[in-house]
């Protein structure tokens, strides 16, 4: 039995919590994955996650990401690493290298670059397309009328895209964007959705996420 240290409580509350929700929306808990956001968290905060026994996480910049895994990588097995932040097109070959799984893909010339990418390292990398759901100025993602086009390209350059991602707009209700993804999700056939954070995961799982982004939840309050 593990100690009950802060990590594990954490880590098992969200758990407890996934499951109740997946429950109740009928579904299996198993077909949620929890992303540990670890992004401006250091090695030596992430490590108790680690030890408590999660291995999926979570990182905006493809340089921090660079700075803190590798070595993170080497201490324990089994780590699966995506990126949830924006990716310019210049990094594209480091984050094939680095990443798992990428759910920021938003643009035709990216999706070019990591198609390129992939080819020369040999590697396949599951995708998500970032769409802006609340078709707000300044954030990151494609308009919804663009996700046919990135989803052709995506086709031509190589790219696997297996879903949808979306970060809806602050302060307010998030269910209908929640649920107007999943129906754009489904209108194209793509079987996964990122979606949800510490606020809101409950609400997204009811919705159809399979993929939720915890940060704050399992590693506290940002200093």
């Amino acid at each position: 039995m593990q100690d009950a240290t802060p990590e594990n409580t954490a880590i098992q509350n969200v758990q407890d919590k996934i499951s109740h929700t997946a429950k109740i929306a009928r579904r299996k808990s198993d077909d949620i994955t929890l992303v540990a956001v670890s992004k401006t968290r250091s090695a030596e905060e992430i490590r108790p996650l680690l030890g408590a026994g999660h291995r999926i996480f979570g990182e905006n910049r493809v340089q921090e990401a660079a700075e803190k895994w590798p070595e993170l990588k080497s201490e324990f097995s089994g780590c699966e690493l995506h990126l949830i932040g924006q990716l310019q097109s210049n990094k594209a070959a480091d984050a094939t290298v680095l990443f798992d799984v990428i759910h920021s893909v938003d643009r035709t010339s990216l999706i070019k670059a990591l198609g390129k990418a992939m080819r020369e390292v040999d590697k396949n990398i599951p995708c998500f397309l970032q769409v802006n759901i609340g078709d707000e100025e300044q954030k990151g993602g494609c308009a919804i009328g663009s996700i046919a086009d990135l989803l052709s390209a995506a086709q031509k350059h190589g790219v696997e895209i297996i879903g949808l991602m979306c970060l809806p707009p602050a302060d307010v209700e998030p269910a209908p964007y929640f649920a107007l993804l999943a129906e754009l999700a489904a209108r194209h056939e793509l079987p996964s959705l990122s979606m949800g954070m510490s606020g809101d995961y409950e609400t997204a799982i009811m919705l159809g996420a399979t993929h939720i982004r915890v940060g704050t939840a399992l590693f506290g309050p940002r200093g």
